[in-house]
């Protein structure tokens, strides 16, 4: 039976108990055991019950509490949840984001809070996701849109990263039906089986390969800097970002250090590079090229800033190696990783050149930094790979100490 004015200001406290009276469609009035009377909307969506408070009585009278009950059940008919708009609406969010709105909340409330390492994540975001769909609406993305920026990524040869992209954008709208902002998640309807398998890297360059590799690229008409970073990589065992991010504040000539600091690693932890003399005379190069800017690797027309994060890649996917499979900047590493183990180099040691994290019961163990032994095995790496060079007859630059 629907209240009336007489009837709600009448109930009293029923001996400490609390009970509700209602209204129809969904409207109830709360009564506490201290006699506090409150307007509640309950409604199903979804398959949920959700439950929202429309105020007390009597500063919201039953006309009143009547007017937002059928204001709220129109929400609820449209499939929206008006528990969740209030409560974004409180925490200063719109109910209907952009993309780029729900991609910020879902990094700073999910990604930073629960991800180890977050990077990777905020570079799909602001490198594929948010350029393919910063303006549209949180719900009008489709799988047809994700599809096509993911096998776009497939396409050009990046099944592994096509895979990592569709991941991130699943997780970001699992989020947004979370909380209630979207009911589908287009991404999980593009099928990784159709992506393609992504296969375990394990490309190694012989040492007729290294020759090749060193000569095209020397050879070839991609920038200098180019040239100089695809060799210092082989030779350092770095990742590609810690050099492209590198300044000359790190760089120590006198004695033969390079400092990767925390924010450029992906350990999140500093790490020190042992300069060969070949990669120290590298380095002296680099910086007559950087000019006047901080960074070792300074973009074209903006010393400012480094080379974008795909320069690398683009310049040396550009290359033709003779009798040579395709390979990644990556593969440097782990050649170099590969033939010093093959030469009896310390396992520790190398890992901690690759500066790679020991895990389990060695990280509690093994602290040491192997500094001597470091220097003495990325010289004699250095040296090794000259002589690879020289055994060919291809002269690429005097980067030995005088």
């Amino acid at each position: 039976m629907a209240l009336t004015d007489a009837l709600v200001k009448a109930l009293k406290a029923q001996g400490g108990l609390r009970y509700s009276k209602a209204d129809g469609n969904g409207l109830l009035l709360d009564v506490t055991p201290a006699g506090v009377k409150s307007w509640v909307f309950r409604y199903r969506l979804n398959g949920k019950r959700e439950k929202l408070v429309i105020g007390r009585y009597p500063e919201v009278s039953l006309k009143e509490a009547r007017a937002e009950r059928d204001k709220y059940a129109a929400t609820v008919r449209q499939g929206k949840s008006p528990f969740m708009e209030k409560k974004l609406a409180r925490e200063g969010f719109t109910a209907n984001p952009t993309v780029k709105e729900f991609a910020e909340r879902y990094y700073t409330e999910q990604v930073l809070k629960n991800w180890k390492e977050p990077k990777h994540i905020r570079r799909y975001l602001d490198n594929e996701i948010l350029p393919a769909f910063r303006t549209m609406q949180l719900k009008d993305v489709t799988t047809l849109d994700v599809q096509k920026l993911v096998y776009r990524k497939r396409d050009n040869g990046q099944v592994a990263a096509a895979i990592q992209l569709r991941g991130v954008i699943k997780r970001m709208y699992d989020y947004g039906i979370e909380t209630r902002l979207v009911t589908v998640n287009p991404a999980a309807m593009v099928a990784t089986r159709y992506i393609g398998k992504a296969r375990k890297r394990s490309r190694v360059l012989t040492a007729s390969e290294i020759r090749t590799y060193l000569r095209t690229i020397y050879d070839s008409n991609i920038r200098k800097q180019f040239k100089l970073a695809l060799h210092i990589i082989l030779l350092t065992l770095v990742r590609k970002s810690e050099l492209l991010f590198a300044t000359w504040e790190h760089v120590n000539f006198d004695n033969g250090e390079w400092t990767i600091p925390a924010e450029n690693a992906k350990t999140g932890k500093p790490h020190i590079v042992y300069m060969s003399t070949q990669v120290a005379e590298m380095f002296r190069e680099l910086k007559k090229l950087a000019g006047d800017s901080d960074f070792v690797l300074p973009g074209r027309g903006r010393t400012t800033r480094p080379f974008a994060k795909n320069a690398l890649n683009k310049a040396l996917e550009g290359l033709t190696f003779e009798d040579m499979d395709p390979l990644t900047i990556h593969d440097l590493r782990r050649t170099g990783a590969t033939l010093l183990t093959e030469h009896g180099f310390n396992k520790d040691v190398i890992e901690k050149a690759l500066s790679h994290e020991h895990e389990g019961i060695r990280a509690v163990y093994i602290i040491a930094e192997y500094a001597d032994q470091r220097k003495k095995m990325l010289q004699w790496w250095a040296d090794y790979v000259d002589s690879l060079v020289n055994e060919s007859k291809v002269v690429i630059g005097n980067f030995k100490s005088a």
